[in-house]
């Protein structure tokens, strides 16, 4: 006849039914306290992210109070480069307003001004009616006039070049 194997006796404090494994209570704080240290990390979190937004809302609002100035450039008329076959001239009248950041600028900007017709001028009169005829030429006429009229008043800075009159005849 085979013989049973012994049952280990059960430690005591434990019965039939399986009470918890020992250290039980050490999982549930350890994870409670895991719990509580994220929660007080994603609303320190959130308060940092919250006060960066504000600080940067005043701060473009700041920025957005700030005056912007408008310096007009005189009337020009200028002859455009004759198209092909073409026999009669073509002329482009302009008036054009330049925006700069304050009027601290505009007084920088105002001794050079007969630079900046200069520079319109030369760079006008190298241009064909089919330039402005074409999608956008009027745009990129405004690039360019900006790009040449930041390199004219260097280290002053335009930030746009606004037509007021613009007529090829």
């Amino acid at each position: 006849m085979a013989k049973k194997p012994k049952k280990a006796p059960a430690p005591e404090g434990e019965g039939e039914e399986g009470a918890a494994p020992p250290g039980g209570g050490k999982k549930k704080l350890i994870i409670i306290g895991a719990a509580v240290l994220l929660l007080a990390a994603g609303g320190g979190g959130g308060f940092m992210v919250m006060r960066n937004r504000a600080a940067h809302a005043e701060k473009a609002a700041a920025e957005q109070k700030t005056p912007v100035a408008f310096m007009d450039v005189r009337e020009m008329t200028m002859n455009l480069m004759p198209e092909p076959g073409q026999t009669q001239p073509r002329f482009l009248r302009l008036k054009v307003t330049l925006e700069v950041r304050d009027s601290k600028v505009a007084s920088e900007i105002q001794p050079l001004m007969p630079r900046v017709e200069d520079t319109f001028q030369v760079f006008v009169r190298d241009l064909r009616v089919g330039d402005f005829e074409a999608a956008g030429g009027t745009y990129r006429l405004r690039e360019e006039l900006l790009r040449r009229v930041n390199v004219a008043v260097y280290p002053a800075k335009v930030d746009a070049v606004l037509f007021k009159d613009f007529v090829i005849q």
